[in-house]
């Protein structure tokens, strides 16, 4: 029996028979593969995702370790420089004291050497005092009386030189 239009009903399943061994061969050989390779991409993409979630934590991690210790590193810079203020000052103290206690050496060296040339000096005077307070004894002691003194000129100074 023919059929209309001139179709034969043994090619439309030789064509359905050969669609559906193209669809199982292409689902086998195209389908499957594909189909795990995608799988497989996407799991290499979540590991990825993963990786970088990770790294990104870790970043973060790191991050606030740093700031931690770049705050503990401004506290400690921050207690080395009163330290270091502080012994600045003490230095400058002990400096101080030590110019103080060498200015209080000076003085009294000073008055010392003062009070050796002081005494010194007094000495010398009463040496110059006896010295003179003899000399004036001695020339009291010698002295003649006026009129010795004038015959001794007169006589130019024979009289004198007889005794």
């Amino acid at each position: 029996m023919p059929f209309p239009l001139n179709i034969d009903p043994q090619q439309i399943l030789l064509h359905w028979m050969n669609l559906a061994i193209l669809t199982g061969g292409l689902y086998f050989l195209l389908y499957k593969p594909v189909k795990q390779f995608m799988a497989k991409r996407e799991e290499h993409y979540r590991e990825l995702e993963q990786q970088a979630e990770d790294k990104l934590a870790q970043a973060d991690r790191i991050h606030t370790e740093y700031k931690a210790k770049l705050e503990g590193a401004d506290e400690e810079i921050r207690q080395a420089r009163a330290k270091a203020q502080q012994s600045l000052q003490q230095s400058a103290q002990e400096q101080l004291d030590q110019a103080q206690a060498q200015a209080r050496q000076i003085v009294a060296h000073a008055q010392a050497d003062a009070e050796r040339a002081r005494e010194q000096a007094m000495r010398d005077s009463q040496q110059e005092l006896r010295r003179l307070a003899e000399e004036a004894t001695r020339r009291l002691a010698l002295r003649q009386d006026p009129f010795d003194q004038f015959l001794d000129l007169a006589e130019g100074g024979k009289r004198n030189e007889s005794r």
